[in-house]
């Protein structure tokens, strides 16, 4: 296709006379292989412009990181978990947010219930670390750990998660 592409672009400067006339099959190369490498980047700049609107282009491997979602029946017990879950080097962040109304079926049961979300950044490689360490302190018979990787982010931020969470060995 670049190929094609080249040739027609050659044919078409050549036709309107806008480059010089070439004498020799090696300026002809040239000049062929030169229409051909800037035809593929116009062929590619979308792609490109999507790589780089992705920020794919930093390096970040999309899923490298991910955000964990844990309800907890309070502040207390929350900041508790978080202490805990940043001490042991399981994430490098946990948001609190709360006052979040949670509507579920337990039991049989319709329930209605005041809680928190905390919201937590780590490493992938370590959410089932992170799962064990709030089901073993998590004061709930069965605790909410959700995870969603990250596909991209701010890559300072992204970095400083990678700096303080270790990788799984």
């Amino acid at each position: 296709m670049l190929q094609i592409f080249g040739s027609l672009c050659f044919r078409w400067r050549s036709d309107i006379k806008l480059l010089p006339k070439l004498n020799t099959e090696r300026h002809l190369y040239d000049h062929n292989l030169f229409l051909m490498v800037l035809g593929g980047l116009f062929l590619c700049a979308p792609l490109l412009l999507t790589l780089l609107r992705r920020g794919m282009a930093t390096g970040y491997i999309s899923g490298t990181h991910s955000v964990a979602y844990v309800s907890a029946p309070s502040e207390d017990v929350a900041k508790k978990l978080a202490h805990g879950i940043v001490t042991n080097k399981l994430a490098a962040c946990v948001n609190i947010i709360p006052k979040i109304t949670s509507v579920y079926e337990w039991k049989g049961e319709i329930n209605e219930d005041a809680e928190v979300l905390m919201m937590i950044k780590t490493r992938s490689s370590r959410v089932d670390e992170l799962t064990q360490y709030v089901k073993t302190n998590h004061p709930y018979e069965v605790c909410e750990v959700i995870s969603l990787p990250i596909e991209n982010g701010n890559p300072p931020y992204l970095d400083w998660i990678s700096d303080l969470v270790p990788k799984k060995e």
